[in-house]
């Protein structure tokens, strides 16, 4: 007896497996969905133009002595850095705002290769305002001497690794406030207010005042702002950051991950 072998058809031959986007090419994909929306970019001219304003109403208030480099970046670092945690929000959240999700991961089955380009995408923007700072601070230094001012360019430039420091923890806090809740108006009324409270709480209960050295992050980040950051500041800066960034963005992620998309 013998047999014969017919070949597959096409039907039911197996079919190549077709790898997914790399994650720059998905990091690429979320810096662009930054400018997508008019929110996200107005939030970024409103994050250049206020470092602008910021140098330029300082060449008129600030006396000539103190027209100086270190003086025009570390005030620009405050708002912005109040900025570029509703950008991140924005990125998360507009997802499902935006009813987007089902094709996002459609596309991007592994919804955690999406949620780690998005945090790329973030870090790169929290690094390019610093840029920016720097930029508009070096424009005003040469303004100021240009017209009368010192116009020095004397800087610790310590300074620029803890402005990192301070502009991707306020970024990525942002961000876990938008995994976490992945709602637009409660993630960020909920990132501006609980911060705001514990920080009014902890001034008027003499009993929250200690605690508060080690988890109100106005408190924790503050030494950011200069030169030198003590062992101790480190470590309740840590603290802080635990409880307002790496618990949110874990218990976040398990919900994005879990989440129907509908």
């Amino acid at each position: 007896m013998t047999t014969t072998m017919t070949p597959p058809s096409a039907a039911t031959r197996p079919r190549p497996e077709v790898p997914g986007p790399s994650l720059a090419r998905l990091t690429g994909v979320e810096l662009r969905k930054l400018a997508d929306t008019r929110a996200g970019l107005w939030l970024l001219i409103a994050i250049g133009l206020i470092a602008a304003v910021i140098v330029t109403v300082q060449l008129f208030v600030l006396d000539d002595a103190d027209q100086t480099f270190r003086e025009f970046f570390a005030p620009s670092l405050l708002p912005v850095g109040l900025l570029l945690p509703v950008l991140g929000i924005l990125s998360i959240t507009g997802e499902w705002s935006q009813r987007t999700a089902l094709t996002t991961f459609a596309l991007v089955p592994r919804r955690e290769r999406v949620v780690v380009a998005k945090l790329a995408a973030m870090v790169l923007a929290a690094l390019a305002s610093l840029a920016v700072s720097l930029a508009v601070a070096a424009a005003g230094t040469l303004i100021a001497r240009s017209t009368g001012g010192a116009g020095t360019w004397n800087f610790e430039w310590q300074m620029v690794t803890h402005a990192a420091v301070f502009q991707l923890a306020n970024v990525l806090m942002g961000a876990a406030f938008g995994l976490l809740l992945l709602n637009t108006p409660l993630a960020i009324v909920a990132y501006l207010l609980l911060p705001a409270v514990w920080t009014i709480l902890s001034s008027l209960i003499s009993a929250l005042r200690g605690p508060a050295r080690w988890l109100d992050t106005s408190v924790t980040m503050e030494p950011l702002m200069g030169p030198e950051v003590t062992a101790g500041q480190w470590g309740r800066m840590a603290v802080s950051l635990l409880v307002w960034l790496v618990v949110p963005l874990v218990a976040g992620l398990v919900r994005t991950l879990r989440r129907e998309v509908s």
